[in-house]
């Protein structure tokens, strides 16, 4: 190889190399410039590099798969855990909700037994009201009403919980569908059951309202229950203390009660219930059984003023006679009418004497049962015959000026056992029970 003519590269003249490559009789010269030689050396170095690198990858690409797989494999393990832990909690929340929606249901059970009960209750106290109204101790109007019922309020919540057991339900297919897990555990949870107030929290709030309002009207009815037997019990005592200072018996002491207890009987069976309700009623229908008695009793004797109104123009007692001038006994009181007034009797009873008698004119005698009958005298009409029945409201006679008379007016007269005596004691008897009878 010799040099040739010089070249100036970068300021320096650089020389030229010239290659003679020879062949028996050829020979051939090349000429070897600076350029050629730089892009020559850069090609050499390329390829080395990337020889070096080619060899590396093969010699490290076992190890990175290794990694690759290692990783995808802690990944994998990961999601697994992640899915296991969803289903653990997906599986507590589906237990607890069916252990809540079969508490639910359980308290549901018992509420509607216990408004059955209170339900079945109020049925009853309903026709112990009806017959305290008719006793004249409370008026229907003020009765408490029957329980609403509770399954009503507590529907939204049923209905909460069946869509809470919809949600987990809805995660279960999810996961076993293999579908992505982007959301946490917490979210996926969050999106179906309530954070700060579960379903059980509302449904035992709901159920201790609606106790607390059964418990309420329970202990409303008992209050009832207790003052009408209390209020009772005062007035059946009151009527018997007056049937009493009249030696009239109440009802529980006669024959009639008596024999009635005797002819009683049948085999022994336990009570229906034995709670303290439906033994406040049983004191309460005994209570009402014997008001009804005696204030029957009292209804059916002349306790009131036959001549409301009306002036007295001779009392019970001795008085001078108007005919003979001497003093007499006067067994009736005598009440100024207008003629042809009606005269009405003062109790229910039977006819047992209808037309003219003596000195009293037209009279008719009302016999009210227990030994105590009234007369009615000086009519100037009968309108009854014996043997009719009449009430306190049926006009038994005209006012009149018949038999031993000086006027207008009516004889009314109150005999006990044949004897007459004092219309007044019963009428004023009448005024302490106008409260009790009608």
């Amino acid at each position: 190889m010799n040099s040739g003519h010089q070249h100036r590269v970068f300021g320096k003249r650089a020389q030229e190399h010239i290659l003679i490559l020879a062949s028996g009789d050829k020979v051939r010269h090349m000429t070897v410039r600076p350029w050629m030689a730089a892009l020559a050396f850069c090609f050499v170095g390329v390829f080395s590099i990337g020889y070096l690198l080619a060899t590396s990858y093969l010699v490290l690409r076992d190890d990175l798969i290794g990694a690759t797989m290692a990783r995808q494999a802690r990944m994998q393990h990961d999601y697994e855990d992640r899915i296991a832990a969803l289903r653990a909690q997906v599986d507590r929340i589906t237990s607890r909700q069916l252990l809540d929606q079969q508490v639910v249901e359980d308290k549901v059970d018992k509420l509607m037994e216990q408004q059955l009960a209170l339900t079945s209750r109020h049925g009853k106290l309903d026709n112990l009201l009806d017959r305290a109204e008719s006793s004249g101790l409370t008026e229907k109007d003020g009765a408490q009403p029957a329980p609403s019922s509770p399954v009503q309020s507590l529907a939204p919540d049923i209905k909460d919980k069946r869509a809470s057991l919809t949600g987990i339900e809805a995660i279960e297919r999810q996961l076993a569908s293999g579908a992505p897990a982007d959301a946490t555990p917490d979210n996926s949870t969050l999106a179906y059951v309530p954070s700060a107030e579960t379903v059980g929290d509302r449904a035992d709030r709901i159920f201790s309202k609606v106790t607390l309002s059964l418990k309420d009207v329970e202990q409303d009815q008992r209050n009832r229950v207790e003052q009408l037997t209390s209020d009772a019990g005062h007035a059946a005592s009151a009527i018997a203390t007056v049937l009493t200072r009249f030696k009239i018996p109440v009802p529980e002491e006669t024959a009639a009660a008596r024999q009635e207890e005797s002819a009683v009987g049948g085999p022994y069976l336990e009570p229906e219930s034995n709670d303290d309700f439906n033994n406040s009623l049983a004191a309460l229908d005994g209570a009402l059984t014997r008001l009804e008695a005696v204030r029957s009793t009292a209804e059916s004797l002349p306790f009131r003023n036959p001549a409301i109104g009306k002036d007295v123009t001779s009392p019970f007692g001795n008085r001078r006679d108007p005919f003979l001038g001497r003093l007499a006994l006067h067994s009736g009181i005598d009440f100024r009418f207008s003629p042809g007034e009606r005269i009405r009797p003062t109790a229910p009873g039977k006819v047992i004497a209808a037309g003219w008698t003596g000195g009293y004119g037209n009279m008719v005698e009302v016999d009210h049962g227990n030994g105590i009958s009234t007369r009615y005298g000086h009519m100037s009409q009968v309108l009854v015959k014996v043997g009719d029945t009449v009430g306190r409201n049926d006009v038994i006679g005209l006012a009149g000026s018949t038999g031993r008379s000086t006027g207008t007016h009516l004889h009314y007269e109150v005999r006990q056992n044949g004897q007459a005596v004092d219309p007044v004691y019963f009428m004023n008897a009448g005024l302490k029970l106008a409260t009790y009878i009608k």
